[in-house]
């Protein structure tokens, strides 16, 4: 009764065709100071829909006061047959506390969801799964579309900017995520709205702006991004290897940690620069943009002869100002902070490829021993690189083969995940078969004090 019409033959979307007229029982309340009351009375008679409120002005043609409410009843109310009124609806009305009228309900194409117009438009066989999956990236709907959906990509663009007011243009990606370079950027093109990708986005009180055609952005990434971001302490330094526009950057930098961050494609570092001014980072950011496997040894060797410090001076409220008359042990103290010598952790985020900078680790810190426990407090850094892998039912045989991988890689068989700290952390889905997972491990001392010769060989 309440669903759209339907045209499964529709191939320019006509928003005119979507009305409906409904008709409908409808309880006037006499006087509208018991509106509340016979509202919470007629609890199981009113027609619960939403985005339909039940309570409506009382037609014109039953009466001119404006003040006067009724209740839309459920469609099995019907105003001329009394053995449908539940027993409170006719107590009610012979209590005079109401009465019974018809109510023409028009609907239009504004009531309803995408869902539902989608469900009208399309033909019934390609109805298993509507594309209700997309990404929104700032005022970007980003849509990946199966084949069989392209003769509707116009209709569904059109009706999912209708539907969603925050979304000005709406891409379709036609091809894979970096099958034509190494920056993970995408061929797309436009179904609706203007060919304008330039977005802002908020993320962990951080804003970015970036131009979303030419750098890599993924909105499902947020939880982990913050997730890993939480395991970082103030004051410590962190090694961003493929740092994009800084999604673990900027939040780092915002909780006073030390971060270097790269990347290889210039657009990135040049939006994760402004970005870094924009949030007023700039003071922890160290950005580069660089080859990762030279910036994982290039990074390491300038902190450890890094010197340098930032002082943060207190914020005074305008309060505080004004009166200017506190005692020297209330003002805020200055903070001094002391730029680590070695980094924390190591974030390896290219899950196509990340693994591959692993043996960038063997002899990291060679003949810099003495700068690790158990000579002092501080311990190797934790490394967290990305990956895929295909799903499997068998998580301890994953595992098992994620460990034996990344010990090869470093040139050093792990023992068991306890020895390096291990963690291995399901990320998302990407494909029906293929999960991204992060690895995140204590680098052993036996690969980072290596002694390697000038070529890398061991």
């Amino acid at each position: 009764m309440f669903r759209p019409p339907v045209n499964h033959a529709m191939r320019i979307l006509d928003r005119a065709f979507f009305q409906k007229d409904v008709n409908l029982a409808a309880a006037c309340v006499m006087n509208s100071k018991n509106i509340a009351t016979c509202r919470n009375e007629l609890h199981n008679d009113i027609l619960k829909l939403e985005r339909l409120p039940p309570i409506r002005p009382v037609p014109l043609n039953i009466s001119a006061d404006k003040n006067l409410k009724c209740l839309l009843l459920k469609p099995d109310t019907r105003l001329e047959d009394k053995s449908s009124w539940s027993p409170k609806l006719q107590d009610l009305v012979e209590a005079r506390q109401v009465f019974l009228t018809p109510f023409h309900l028009q609907l239009n194409y504004d009531y309803w969801t995408y869902h539902d117009i989608m469900s009208a438009i399309l033909p019934e066989n390609e109805q298993d799964e509507i594309p209700v999956g997309f990404s929104v990236v700032g005022h970007v709907a980003h849509l990946n579309l199966r084949d069989q959906y392209h003769p509707y990509k116009t209709l569904i663009a059109s009706v999912l900017m209708d539907k969603n007011p925050t979304i000005r243009t709406v891409i379709n990606k036609i091809d894979n995520v970096g099958e034509e370079n190494e920056f993970r950027t995408f061929k797309y093109e436009v179904l609706a709205g203007p060919d304008d990708l330039n977005v802002e986005v908020k993320e962990q009180e951080c804003i970015f702006n970036f131009d979303y055609s030419k750098v890599y952005w993924n909105t499902r990434l947020g939880t982990e991004h913050q997730r890993l971001v939480s395991k970082f302490k103030p004051g410590e330094a962190i090694c961003d290897v493929m740092a994009g526009v800084g999604p673990f950057a900027l939040p780092a930098a915002r909780k006073k940690v030390w971060v270097w961050a790269n990347d290889l494609n210039p657009e990135s570092h040049k939006s994760l620069v402004a970005n870094a001014n924009r949030n007023k980072v700039t003071q922890f950011v160290h950005a580069s943009c660089e080859d990762g496997h030279s910036f994982i040894r290039t990074s390491s060797s300038q902190l450890l002869n890094s010197n340098r410090q930032i002082t943060l001076h207190p914020k005074i409220s305008r309060t505080a100002r004004t009166k200017g008359n506190q005692h020297p042990s209330q003002h805020p103290t200055t903070e001094i902070l002391t730029e680590p010598k070695v980094f924390a952790h190591y974030i390896l985020n290219l899950p196509a490829s990340a693994l591959k900078f692993l043996p960038d680790f063997i002899g990291l810190y060679r003949d810099h021993q003495h700068l690790f426990y158990p000579h002092t407090d501080v311990k190797l850094p934790m490394v967290h690189v990305y990956y895929f892998s295909a799903k499997s039912d068998d998580d301890k045989a994953e595992e098992a083969k994620i460990c034996g991988e990344i010990g090869r890689l470093l040139g050093y068989e792990i023992k068991g995940r306890e020895e390096v700290e291990m963690e291995i952390w399901d990320v998302r889905d990407v494909a029906p078969q293929k999960r991204m997972f992060c690895a995140s491990f204590r680098l052993p001392a036996e690969v980072a004090f290596q002694k390697v010769d000038v070529a890398g060989s061991r």
